[in-house]
């Protein structure tokens, strides 16, 4: 007889499922009664964990944030310079964006674009990644002036991925990181410092 599951377990369980089912119909698209048939579970137990497919969603949006926070913290932590940081940086999001594409496209697919309360999810998210990598870029600049910077880097490995996704053949995700992070380095290396610039 099988093991039955622990709750949070049968949550994380559902969450994977559901993640899959919705990169691929979208919001719109997916009913619970997809998402409870995909897991094995009935309806019920699927609202056990979940209020409702908007809570489901969201929960969905926050598990994909952070797992995309968490792999390029974590990537960063051993670098040993700011060159190796970018470097490292963009390897970690690239590996992500190629190991796990349905949470790429849960949370930069124009379904979570169209409606307000997931976008502004998706835009939280993207500010945290911002405000991670913002202390290693390594300039003397005001604070505004680099979490502008950082944001633009995740701009820049964002709109890569979307177009490697959207073209759906696999790609090298180390390749394409040392190129955009070669560009991002050589871009960061030219900026000048606060007090030299004469705007």
């Amino acid at each position: 007889m099988p093991q039955r599951l622990t709750a949070p377990a049968r949550r994380e369980q559902i969450l994977d499922v559901a993640l899959e089912v919705f990169a691929r119909a979208g919001y719109h698209g997916t009913s619970m009664n997809e998402v409870a048939e995909a897991a094995g579970v009935t309806k019920p137990v699927l609202y056990q964990h979940f209020d409702s497919k908007r809570d489901l969603y969201q929960a969905l949006l926050d598990e994909a944030g952070h797992r995309l926070l968490g792999a390029i913290t974590k990537a960063v932590a051993e670098a040993a310079d700011g060159k190796s940081q970018t470097e490292l940086g963009f390897r970690a999001y690239f590996r992500w964006v190629a190991e796990d594409h349905d949470a790429f496209l849960l949370l930069f697919g124009s379904g979570s674009r169209r409606d307000d309360e997931f976008a502004g999810a998706v835009r939280r998210i993207t500010a945290e990644v911002a405000q991670a990598i913002a202390p290693l870029i390594a300039v003397e600049i005001d604070e505004h002036r680099r979490i502008t910077l950082a944001h633009a880097l995740v701009g820049l490995a964002e709109g890569a991925s979307r177009q490697l996704v959207e073209r759906g053949t696999d790609f090298a995700p180390d390749d394409i990181a040392d190129a955009v992070s070669a560009l991002a380095w050589a871009g960061l290396r030219a900026i000048q410092p606060s007090a030299d610039r004469h705007d």
